[in-house]
């Protein structure tokens, strides 16, 4: 069983309080007695295996803290209350509070208190609650979720929230275009923050899984902009206030880029838009990263022992959107210059995920045929839209599975570190909850230079379709 009933039971609990949330809309709108209260939030952000970062929005300036144990109820001794942290009108009342002291692998439940007191409407119901981190150097079984593109102008009640409670995933990432802003402006994209912390069925993941997150064009500006973005200073700004990661670019290098170790696995969040180049612009070493990622990256790479090492990006990998697309099929000597890079170092388990494409896919860049080892890519999009039908006659190096447009999507990965085989699965979900396809399982030793695996991987339709494209069909005939 790859999963334990410790699964199962976040599971019920995820859904009990999607239940509570959507049966009790009048919790937030009372207001007699103008008492201090959460209005957004509580988020949860980075976790470790001793620690917990607590997200919260309220409503007047003044004192916040956390009331935190073991006992639902938190009436136990072991019931600690954290440091306090002032909210102030000018970080727009928003605070960020960590937990520390904690063991690994525990469910703790939490409540704010707001001026000294929890919000009279919900102090009846059970607390909120989260799991820290496995142990470094145990063992670790578990489920990482992610997705891009919500675009509630649209889609004001997605309901793939509700089908992602059944996952039970121990984290949560967002690959960027996590609210359309589509503005220059700070003031509209902060807003925008605040309408994706009020949909109700997402309340309840956002404050029992940790959430990590990553910009592309539609947060950080206007669709398709890059390093010229005049204001981007100030929508980073709104960007780190809105979000609870365990940093944000490096001194001196300021974006939205960082890497964090969850259950013996790397994950490097990349920031696709701050340095960006001009799609268009033909100049020599163009860049999507900039330098200094780019070597933070390496070095990154270099340093990494995990089986798993998982390159997060909020534009696409493969080659699918030509030359000048808005992906890395525009920068493809930086892509496969770090490609090279893996193979030349001889630096194995990297794995690729990306959003942005309004469809899911699930892509492989055979690097086998370069000395290196296949490298695959897991795409959700999008977590609140109607998906694309025209996007999905692009070519990607390979596509291991046809393109799904039938509905909202989320990718969950799972994995299983607890033999001498680590390995992961790549599930794509729809809105209801269920598999789109036959999920993709990868080991770590298959991601080691001359190995070739994914002719092995691919669906049977999908390798008759890629036949046609070497022949210059497309891949379907037409009807």
């Amino acid at each position: 069983m790859l999963f334990s009933l410790v699964s199962l039971r976040r599971g019920l609990a995820l859904l009990l309080a999607l239940a509570l949330a959507v049966a009790l809309p009048w919790v937030a709108a009372k207001d007699e007695d103008g008492y201090a209260r959460i209005l957004q939030g509580p988020m949860l952000g980075a976790v470790s295996p001793t620690t917990q970062l607590i997200w919260v929005r309220v409503s007047h300036p003044g004192d916040v803290a956390v009331v935190y144990g073991t006992d639902p109820w938190l009436e136990a001794e072991d019931t600690r209350i954290s440091k306090t942290v002032t909210a102030a009108d000018g970080d727009d009342r928003i605070v960020k509070i960590e937990l520390t002291g904690l063991a690994p692998a525990t469910t703790y439940h939490y409540r704010v208190q707001v001026a000294g007191r929890v919000d009279k409407y919900v102090a009846e119901l059970p607390a909120w609650s989260f799991r820290t981190a496995p142990a470094v150097g145990t063992p670790a079984v578990f489920r990482v979720a992610f997705g891009s593109c919500l675009r509630l102008q649209t889609q004001p009640s997605d309901r793939i929230w509700t089908g992602l409670a059944a996952w039970s995933p121990d984290l949560f990432l967002w690959l960027g275009d996590n609210i359309y802003g589509d503005s220059r402006d700070p003031h509209v994209l902060a807003e925008e923050y605040r309408r994706m912390h009020d949909v109700q069925p997402l309340k309840p993941l956002l404050r029992s899984v940790p959430q990590l997150a990553i910009w592309d064009d539609h947060d950080f500006g206007l669709n398709n902009h890059d390093r010229t973005h005049p204001e981007k200073a100030a929508a980073y700004t709104v960007f780190r206030d809105y979000w609870a990661n365990p940093a944000f670019g490096e001194a001196g290098n300021p974006a939205v880029y960082f890497q964090f170790n969850y259950g013996g696995v790397d994950f490097f969040m990349l920031d696709v838009r701050m340095y960006r180049d001009p799609n268009k612009e033909d100049v020599a070493h163009k860049t999507m990263l900039g330098a200094r990622q780019l070597a933070w990256l390496k070095a990154g790479l270099q340093a990494s022992t995990a089986p798993f090492k998982v390159l997060v990006s909020g534009s696409g990998w493969s080659g699918s959107k030509g030359e000048h697309g808005d992906a890395w099929s525009a920068f493809l000597e930086e892509r496969d210059g770090l490609f090279d890079f893996l193979r030349d170092e001889e630096i194995g388990g990297v794995v690729l995920v990306s959003g942005d494409t309004h469809q899911g896919e699930l892509n492989a860049m055979p690097w086998s045929d370069r000395g290196g080892y296949d490298l695959y890519e897991f795409v959700s999009s999008p977590l609140g839209q109607r998906p694309s039908q025209s996007w999905v006659v692009r070519y990607p190096e390979v596509r291991l599975r046809a393109g799904y447009t039938a509905s909202s999507n989320v990718g969950v990965l799972e994995f299983d570190l607890s033999d001498d085989e680590p390995r992961l699965r790549f599930v794509l979900v729809d809105e209801s909850g269920r598999r789109v396809w036959t999920p993709l399982e990868v080991r770590a030793d298959e991601l080691r230079n001359g190995v070739v695996s994914w002719p092995e991987k691919i669906d049977p339709a999908m390798q008759e379709a890629q036949a046609r494209r070497a022949q210059g069909k497309p891949y379907f005939p037409a009807p």
